[in-house]
């Protein structure tokens, strides 16, 4: 069974409930998955991740959550070259910030993609101004990112 990897960067736990309630659509497609709350660049590529999602909220200024703030450093100094690795990318965020909207996920999305990763498709960007449960836009967004990327298996 293919292996789903779920990094999380969440500051009061909104990421963490978008990643906890879109991980049943990803088993209904037949992948193992697995959940990182507390990431390590170890969690990434220390074992085969054969798809991964990042569920990253903003904080500050357009901030990494304290919780992904490792990960991202470990990422940006140990520079591992990630060309195997396919992902998709969920930012929330709140547009009455600005032009930091969004800024962990752009910027996290920048890192992976700078190390050679490949993005299936557009990131999502929930804006907290529009949505307030997050998993409401979510949840649909996954639903077709499966079927847009046949990322099927099951």
């Amino acid at each position: 069974m293919p292996m789903l990897k779920i990094i999380v960067g969440t500051m009061y736990g909104g990421a963490l409930d978008v990643a906890e309630q879109v991980k049943p659509l990803f088993e209904e497609a037949g992948y193992e998955v697995a959940i990182f709350d507390q990431p390590t660049l170890d969690d990434l590529i220390g074992s085969p991740t054969d798809l991964a999602l990042f569920c990253v909220s903003t904080t500050g200024s357009g901030d990494l959550p304290g919780n992904i703030v490792p990960f991202a450093r470990a990422l940006e100094e140990q520079s591992p070259g990630l060309g195997s690795l396919r992902y998709g990318l969920i930012a929330l965020g709140d547009s009455s910030y600005g032009d930091t909207f969004c800024g962990a996920g752009r910027y996290l999305d920048e890192l992976l993609e700078g190390q050679g990763a490949q993005r299936l498709g557009e990131r999502l960007e929930i804006d907290a101004m529009e949505t307030f449960m997050a998993d409401d836009a979510a949840l649909p967004w996954v639903e077709e990112w499966i079927d847009a990327q046949q990322l099927k298996v099951a």
